[in-house]
């Protein structure tokens, strides 16, 4: 009997979802945001999304919105403990695809939120920034 609920407890942690990981994705859900620092590869993208509303919905899709134009993509927060990874996955058009990436959570705010990603083959750094509109 004792094993059984030694069992019960373990499954029953395993799903529970990390409270930062809660308050990160209530974050991002509520409003629009806008990029307000794109910098990749060594270049400052940021123009390229200039006029661009972002909302992250519940069900995780994410949608890029700047006039009639809409981009619709996926998003997620994973991790451990205070090691948090915001996932963005875009597949059209170019300039969105290059936010596709599974970046760290730096700093996260209901006003701003920081990010960054170690290049896995030139090893440098881009960064992310995305503040309420």
């Amino acid at each position: 009997m004792l094993i059984v609920m030694l069992i019960g407890v373990i499954a029953c942690n395993d799903t529970e979802e990390n409270p930062k990981i809660s308050e990160a994705k209530a974050i991002v859900q509520e409003g629009q945001w806008i990029i307000t620092y794109f910098w990749e590869s060594d270049n400052d993208k940021t123009s390229a999304f200039s006029g661009v509303n972002f909302e992250f919905a519940s069900n995780g899709t994410v949608t890029g919105t700047k006039g009639p134009t809409s981009n619709t993509g996926e998003w997620s927060v994973t991790g451990e403990n205070d090691d948090l990874y915001f996932n963005l996955v875009f597949t059209i058009p170019a300039n969105f695809e290059e936010l596709s990436e599974d970046w760290h959570i730096v700093s996260i705010s209901s006003e701003k939120i920081e990010l960054d990603h170690v290049s896995g083959g030139s090893g440098g750094t881009d960064f992310l920034t995305f503040e309420k509109n």
